[in-house]
């Protein structure tokens, strides 16, 4: 089937740009969009994909307050295994 839309050029922009950050054609992209869920979505995508939709809504680098992400990391998972023995 083909599907022609006709899109504010504001929002064209967008798809264009996140279609490019993920690395797809525009047209893949838009057909991940129509066809997947928004809660499914993110479980399908590569750790690449993810890194850059993290980034380009701006969670990456979000929390100044944690220099080393592995450390915190670890540090969290320390945590969360002394609370269980506890």
């Amino acid at each position: 089937m083909t599907l022609t839309l006709e899109l504010p050029q504001a929002l064209e922009r967008r798809l264009s740009d996140e279609a490019t950050r993920l690395g797809l054609p525009l047209e893949k992209y838009a057909l991940r969009l129509l066809g997947s869920p928004p809660e499914l979505e993110e479980a399908t995508l590569t750790g690449a994909e993810l890194v850059a939709r993290w980034r380009s809504q701006g969670v990456i680098g979000s929390r100044k307050d944690i220099q080393d992400s592995q450390t915190h990391a670890r540090k969290l998972r320390q945590e969360a295994e002394r609370r269980l023995r506890d």
